[in-house]
């Protein structure tokens, strides 16, 4: 097996001893990713929409540089630090997968790092 660790310049830096993503076996899996201002590296201001846009602009920035794409998406986890907040994001989250969308599994967690509202995770496959 060969493994690519990414690092996409244009999305926040990862915050701990992880890659952007790993490309493995023609597949792009993406770490959790908050919804941080590249520019800043910080929080985007607003509520569940807001970082759910940004977090993923951020998925989108990191699977191009691993030479995917959103709409090669097979799997995404949503963690969200509350379950009320599943329909705003949901919202969000359909425009971003507008045509055959992937599977998803969604989950309430007890807190998420700097006190973000959501993070996402997805596998996607290469060309």
């Amino acid at each position: 097996m060969s493994k690519q660790a990414i690092v996409a310049v244009k999305a926040p830096p990862a915050a701990g001893p992880y890659s952007h993503a790993i490309v493995a076996n023609g597949f792009v899996f993406t770490a959790g990713q908050l919804g941080l201002v590249p520019e800043t590296k910080t929080m985007i201001e607003g509520g569940i929409e807001e970082q759910t846009r940004q977090v993923l602009t951020n998925v989108k920035t990191i699977l191009e540089a691993a030479g995917s794409s959103l709409d090669k998406v097979v799997k995404t986890t949503v963690f969200l630090k509350d379950m009320n907040d599943f329909a705003a994001m949901n919202a969000v989250y359909a425009t971003f997968f507008t045509e055959n969308p992937p599977a998803r599994s969604t989950v309430q967690v007890a807190k998420l790092p700097l006190d973000a509202m959501v993070e996402i995770e997805t596998v996607a496959v290469l060309d």
